[in-house]
């Protein structure tokens, strides 16, 4: 396959490259039963399988075929694959954990020909595939008993393992890139891009990685504490091709972390908010123009390489986006600078 680092990073300095918008909001449009989560593969399986997002790559192929391709059409370049929950932690909760690797290969597969055939159709503008590590349903840094601040309900070691298995399922499936996306625990983050690292070392392999973090309130925080800066300062190590922020907020209350990030990135830039804040029946109210109208203003201020959208966001907005975003100058990555810098829960520059 060509050589996606090359090739984006050459895309990069001439253009913002739009990514996808979400896929869950997109799958609840369908409707879908548990009859339709389960299909005939799984029509016995003892627990409850609705919300297993992930699992109809396998018994929905056609529905996550159908939102990629609607999200190519609307502009985007980088599709996301179907893997946000694709690993032994977060599918253990369906008890489908030795299924992990079956449902992470079928979705890249599908993310992989969908964008090839936009690709073949358009030559002169390339699709890309992200293959997606979330961030897992357990935390590393972060006690889930109150009464007990020790107690962890996962560890470094199993997050790297489990993290290691997801990358080569995706990498098998020739995805361009790989995303570590909606981190909320920094240390959940660098366990998956230890493995990630790791994998390619002993597999002979390299694909460029995007990091994506999420704050969490308006506390400009993640969970797990720390500012934007103190985020960079802690996965800056890895040498990403992008780092951002996704998720948890609308374009509106993300600007000033937005602003944060591209600031202090020496890398490029990606972000992927949510189309507002949800309402109280769940949904997001955020229309396309209006969350095309905060893109377009980050774009006028140097802000972005990358951008898309998260919860909320359908075709519709990335769109409006891809038309916001047109012609607009790229950011420039911070050059690098000869100092050190740490972090807590704040960063210290030295």
């Amino acid at each position: 396959m060509p050589d996606s680092r090359q090739q984006l990073t050459e895309l990069l300095t001439r253009r913002i490259l739009v990514l996808d918008g979400a896929m869950g909001t997109m799958i609840q449009g369908y409707g879908l039963t548990e009859a339709d989560y389960r299909g005939e593969r799984f029509k016995d399986w003892p627990t409850d399988l609705k919300g297993n997002n992930d699992l109809l790559s396998i018994t929905k192929p056609e529905v996550i075929r159908e939102i990629h391709d609607q999200y190519l059409a609307a502009g985007a370049d980088i599709l996301e694959t179907n893997t946000f929950n694709g690993n032994r932690l977060s599918q253990s909760d369906y008890g489908l954990e030795d299924h992990a690797v079956e449902i992470v290969t079928a979705a890249a597969r599908i993310a992989r020909e969908v964008a090839d055939a936009w690709t073949a159709k358009t030559p002169d503008k390339p699709r890309f595939v992200a293959g997606v590590l979330g961030p897992t349903s357990k935390t590393a840094s972060i006690s889930p008993d109150v009464n007990d601040p020790g107690a962890r309900n996962t560890h470094f070691d199993e997050l790297v393992s489990v993290y290691s298995e997801a990358t080569r399922a995706l990498l098998a499936a020739d995805v361009d890139l790989i995303l570590i996306e909606t981190i909320f625990d920094t240390l959940n983050a660098k366990a998956a891009a230890f493995a990630v690292d790791q994998v390619f070392e002993q597999d002979g392999v390299s694909r460029p990685l995007m990091i994506s973090g999420t704050i969490t309130d308006a506390s400009g925080r993640t969970l797990s504490g720390q500012t934007v800066e103190a985020f960079y300062n802690s996965l800056r190590h890895v040498q990403p091709l992008a780092i951002g922020l996704n998720c948890a907020l609308g374009p509106d209350l993300l600007r000033p972390h937005v602003e944060d990030m591209a600031r202090v990135a020496e890398c490029y830039s990606t972000f992927h908010p949510n189309a507002g804040l949800p309402n109280e029946m769940g949904g997001y109210d955020m229309t396309p123009e209006q969350m095309a109208a905060h893109v377009e203003e980050w774009a006028t201020a140097g802000f972005l390489n990358i951008v898309g959208g998260c919860c909320g966001s359908t075709p519709a907005h990335i769109r409006a986006i891809a038309v916001a975003v047109a012609g607009k100058a790229p950011r420039r990555p911070r050059l690098p600078e000869h100092r050190l810098r740490l972090s807590g829960l704040e960063a210290f520059n030295v």
